[in-house]
């Protein structure tokens, strides 16, 4: 099994010395899909793909910031395993100097994610989950407070930019939830909703990079999710996913049953 403590030296020590300086003082870059970029994303991604390759040599690599042709080929090659990486999850807050963002990094074999993790390196938080082990933070067992059972007393964490019109015009004008809150980085969302930060979540576009750590540090923690159409959020595409998911079952068909 991988050692998850090398991993988080490597993480880390990349956010130190290579993430950090930059906050504050770097500009973005419109991409073609029309999303921000950074030369910290660049430089953070090249600096953990080089690293990781180093000590692990037997996996492959998929990141955000790989060329469109680097991306769109990746899957009809043979990988038995792989690193999934979001150099900077959260790059809008970042170059606005928002601290809301993070360094999101997975590990997948045979179709399933068997490690994640996510650090924040503004609150020094590092969420960490092997599957079937349970999910940690800073190296200490999850143990968040009980979600409530009933969605009108929730906060809930949603993405509005992303979802249908006809969507964001039911929650806004009939919520059914006590309170909403919209940060910006997914893989920190995924690892509120883990905490019990935030009681439920929706989001209308997720790429794989953004939720492979996060939804197994999430499910580890006793959270459920779903897509939009009910299927499994995970699948290893570059189809983007719309997901719900929720503290516990119950929230979780509450809040089925409003959306869809």
């Amino acid at each position: 099994m991988i050692d998850i403590n090398k991993i988080e030296e490597i993480v880390k020590s990349i956010s130190n010395n290579i993430l950090m300086p930059y906050f504050t003082k770097v500009q973005a870059q419109i991409k073609p899909d029309g999303s921000l970029i950074t030369q910290a994303d660049v430089e953070v991604q090249d600096s953990i793909k080089s690293e990781l390759l180093k000590n692990f040599p037997e996996y492959g690599f998929f990141g955000e910031e790989l060329s469109d042709n680097e991306l769109n080929a990746f899957f009809s090659q043979n990988h038995s395993g792989y690193w999934c990486l979001d150099p900077i999850d959260g790059t809008s807050n970042f170059a606005s100097s928002l601290p809301y963002f993070s360094i999101s990094l997975a590990l997948i074999i045979n179709g399933q994610t068997i490690l994640g993790l996510i650090y924040d390196p503004v609150r020094d938080e590092c969420f960490t989950a092997l599957k079937g082990q349970g999910a940690k933070l800073n190296g200490q067992v999850i143990n968040r407070s009980e979600a409530p059972q009933r969605l009108e007393e929730c906060i809930a964490i949603v993405d509005f930019k992303r979802l249908p019109a006809q969507l964001s015009v039911k929650l806004v004008s009939t919520p059914p939830y006590r309170s909403q809150r919209s940060f910006g980085s997914i893989a920190l969302d995924w690892c509120w909703l883990a905490m019990g930060r935030g009681h439920v979540y929706l989001h209308g576009k997720q790429m794989l990079w953004d939720y492979a750590a996060g939804l197994l540090i999430a499910e580890e923690s006793g959270c459920i999710a779903c897509t939009m159409d009910g299927d499994a959020v995970f699948q290893e595409s570059l189809v983007p996913r719309k997901v719900i998911a929720s503290g516990n079952n119950k929230l979780q068909k509450q809040w089925l049953a409003f959306i869809i």
